[in-house]
């Protein structure tokens, strides 16, 4: 008898972390190598942080920062515009039987990490620590 997984309680299956990777790799190709046709996307220097993927493998959110981290609103808008043919792009020699959705998000990890740093340093967080 199968048990109910609970995706909040066990997190991603092996197949889901597998396709994200295989997407988010795709995708870095792609956008590194200027194979979506627009001059806007083709001048913006992405990373592409990880990809989560929905249990049904129909939903893909892709969390992409730009170079330096500036210019978030301008990477949303141009992503958006090309949404359908980065998709193709994507899942072009991939085996899978749906096309995800990608839905793209602005990485912020960089920013908490940058965050969790400056509290360290701070003398009462330290103190509190060694105590």
């Amino acid at each position: 008898m199968a048990k109910n997984r609970s995706n909040e309680q066990s997190g991603p299956r092996q197949r889901q972390l597998r396709v994200a990777e295989l997407i988010r790799r795709k995708l870095s190709e792609i956008l590194l190598r200027g194979e979506i046709h627009d001059p806007d996307l083709n001048r913006l220097n992405l990373t592409v942080g990880e990809v989560r993927v929905s249990p049904d493998l129909r939903i893909a959110t892709v969390y992409v920062v730009p170079l330096g981290g500036k210019g978030e609103d301008e990477m949303n808008a141009i992503l958006r515009r090309n949404k359908g043919e980065i998709r193709h792009q994507v899942v072009h020699g991939l085996k899978l039987k749906f096309a995800p959705e990608l839905r793209f998000r602005f990485d912020d990890t960089f920013d908490r990490m940058d965050e969790t740093r400056r509290l360290f340093e701070n003398e009462d967080v330290r103190r509190d620590l060694d105590e």
